[in-house]
């Protein structure tokens, strides 16, 4: 990429540090109201790992036997995990999660008993993670691979330093459709949600996240879609439960290894990536057009992070360094459809033939409509009307 276009896909300073501070430990705890008051403030009490122990350290010793990964699914190549393995020796344990609210979940109800090593936040929730101990500060001299990074992708105002976090991957959010059952061309998000209602009614499928399901109403009607305004948000709120649910048959964040080469929805709203990942993977891809969310839909990045009660955190900072070579970065784009933030690496992309660039780098034009997300006063209020549009679903 460009210069230029790679600066305008990240937030400038004023909207990093708005975006990081906004929310407050009590909102932070919303994020998680599942797990109980007690075990919560527990797991989150300041002063090392679990139990009063000493946090987990790498200083470079010998590599455990294991390592275990909690990260958004199928997100790295196999090919990857498996030279890991047989070039370093830790066998690898593998979990998804479908939202950062999960992850958080997780990571609480986990920290007393081990929990896992590396895992995938977003950068919005990293300085309450680390505010909240959830998270092992890097010992970057572990990491030398690091200078294979672009410098634009690094010194975030989530982790101005990286102590915390590598960008992992950035992407964006649209929709796919069948051509072959829907006829009209669509466009934009209303022309989503037009759908949704009408020709692709049961056959529709969304992301199993909140802020997405929220997301396509703001977008598509030009509301910020981090706004607090109470009114905005009850329009979002009776739209999505009562107009728009009804008509959805699935929650899935991960149509990409299942529900594209399946076809087994005509409608589905799909990361960038995993929109590619499923047309390679399907018998007829030219049937499923890929539509970036217009007039505006998002920007995320994910992160490499270690969690605070690793058990395993040599193999850990092991692992996050195997995978920023050059070599390796190149195999997660072309396995998992996304920029990761690796230096040239659109060049190397383009120049190894990888296929479907387009749902992988974006044009200047596209990068300016897309909006980071905020984590602030509504997040709770969303996750309420999730839950709530599951509900009508019958989910």
């Amino acid at each position: 990429m460009t210069e230029h276009s790679t600066v305008r896909i990240l937030a400038d300073n004023s909207t990093a540090r708005r975006i990081v501070g906004e929310m407050t430990r009590r909102r932070f705890f919303s994020l998680v109201g599942v797990v109980g008051g007690t075990a919560l403030m527990t797991a989150c009490a300041p002063g090392g790992g679990p139990g009063g122990k000493p946090a987990p350290a790498a200083t470079g010793g010998e590599l455990e036997s294991k390592l275990s990964i909690y990260s958004w699914g199928d997100y790295d190549s196999p090919d990857v995990l498996a030279a890991f393995t047989k070039d370093l020796g830790p066998k690898l344990t593998v979990d998804s999660f479908g939202s950062n609210e999960e992850l958080i979940a997780k990571l609480i109800a986990a920290k007393g008993t081990g929990g896992y090593d590396i895992i995938v936040p977003t950068g919005p929730y990293i300085p309450q993670m680390v505010e909240n101990d959830l998270l092992l500060k890097l010992n970057k001299d572990l990491i030398p691979n690091l200078e294979h990074m672009d410098p634009a992708f690094l010194g975030r105002d989530w982790d101005k330093n990286n102590d915390y976090s590598i960008c992992k991957a950035w992407g964006t959010t649209g929709f796919v459709y069948d051509k072959t059952k829907i006829t009209r061309e669509l466009k934009t998000w209303n022309d989503f949600l037009d759908c949704a209602q009408n020709e692709a009614s049961g056959a529709t499928s969304v992301l199993d996240d909140p802020a997405e399901i929220t997301g396509m109403y703001y977008w598509a009607n030009g509301i910020d879609w981090n706004t607090t305004d109470q009114a905005e948000i009850d329009a979002c709120e009776d739209f999505i439960v009562n107009k728009l649910a009804p008509h959805i048959a699935a929650f899935d964040s991960y149509p990409g290894s299942g529900a594209i080469p399946q076809s087994s929805h005509a409608l589905i709203e799909v990361w960038n990536g995993d929109a590619r990942q499923g047309m390679n993977n399907s018998d007829d891809p030219d049937k499923w057009q890929w539509v970036l969310g217009s007039p505006e839909t998002e920007l995320w990045m994910d992160n490499w992070a270690i969690s605070a009660s690793a058990p395993h955190p040599e193999a850990a900072h092991a692992f996050i360094n195997f995978v920023l070579t050059p070599e390796n970065q190149l195999a997660n784009v072309d396995y998992i459809g996304y920029h990761t933030g690796a230096k040239d690496i659109e060049e190397k992309a383009r120049e190894a033939g990888l296929e479907r660039l387009e749902l992988v780098f974006f044009t200047p034009e596209q990068l300016a409509t897309m909006r980071d997300k905020a984590v602030n006063d509504a997040q709770a209020r969303t996750v309420e009307i999730y839950n709530k549009a599951k509900a009508a679903a019958g989910a």
